[in-house]
């Protein structure tokens, strides 16, 4: 299932369910659903995925409480297809540390001496991943294609998710939940943004995973996955694959409303 959004001014939809915790029973079965994905992309890995890269750079952001070996076949999938794939490089992701803002400039800075030689790099984010990629896009848009998210509650709050003990174990406080906070989070960046989202998540609402708003450049898709197994769910390995294959349109085109020819090429790539 496949949300496109037409390339026009922010208007409101409210369609959506209010966000809300997925149920114990389905975050139970994340472990056995997440092994059963990892045994299907088992065959996925057997085939040589097509060569739509072309050399250019992707870095993953990992979810709360991993590090880069929890987004490695994701990260691994994209190197064989022919992107530069690499990992954020600032070991377990932890929760923003200390100011938000300083800690993302911090964070930046740190993107930019990574993606080097590269002048830009698309951004995949995992769960809080996601975040910081869609804030860093915001910082710097010249330099980032795409945006891409996986599982990323950014339309919820802390207790849209099964894992508010965990930011609170890591950090020694409270995820905080400000008004002002969740809008600025809601609000995507002005690149192309895509959000992948699970019914079957059992860690963060699906519901929270998408846009509430319409937007010019941004996009909801569904895919079928437990959350711990996004990082190698054949669906999610494929779309990922595909979507960052299509290169970004020039910035005066972006803001010019869309031809049918390219709306349709958008819908093809769902």
């Amino acid at each position: 299932m496949t949300t496109t959004l037409p390339l026009n001014a922010k208007t409101a939809v409210p369609t959506y369910p209010a966000p809300r915790r997925p149920s114990l029973s389905l975050l139970a079965t994340e472990p056995a659903r997440a092994t059963i994905e990892a045994l299907q992309a088992l065959n996925l890995w057997r085939k040589t995925p097509e060569q739509v890269g072309q050399g250019r750079t992707v870095m993953l952001f990992p979810g709360l409480g991993t590090d880069s070996l929890s987004l490695w076949p994701l990260r691994r999938h994209l190197e064989r297809a022919g992107f530069r794939a690499l990992d954020w490089g600032q070991g377990v992701n932890r929760g923003p540390q200390g100011n938000v803002d300083d800690w993302l400039d911090k964070l930046a800075e740190a993107v930019h001496e990574r993606i080097a030689p590269a002048d830009q790099a698309s951004l995949v984010g995992w769960s809080l991943g996601g975040f910081y990629a869609r804030e860093l896009a915001k910082r710097l848009p010249e330099r980032v294609p795409h945006v891409i998210t996986i599982g990323t509650p950014f339309s919820g709050g802390p207790d849209d998710t099964n894992v508010g003990w965990l930011f609170r174990l890591l950090n020694g406080r409270q995820a905080q939940d400000h008004h002002a906070m969740r809008e600025r989070l809601a609000e995507p960046p002005p690149v192309p943004t895509i959000s992948l989202y699970s019914r079957n998540d059992g860690v963060v609402s699906w519901e929270a995973c998408m846009h509430t708003a319409r937007w010019p450049l941004a996009r909801d898709i569904e895919v079928q996955a437990s959350h711990i197994g996004m990082g190698w769910s054949p669906e999610v390995l494929t779309q990922v694959t595909k979507l960052l294959a299509i290169r970004r349109r020039s910035a005066s085109a972006a803001s010019a409303p869309a031809t049918p020819t390219a709306m349709q090429a958008a819908k093809a790539t769902s």
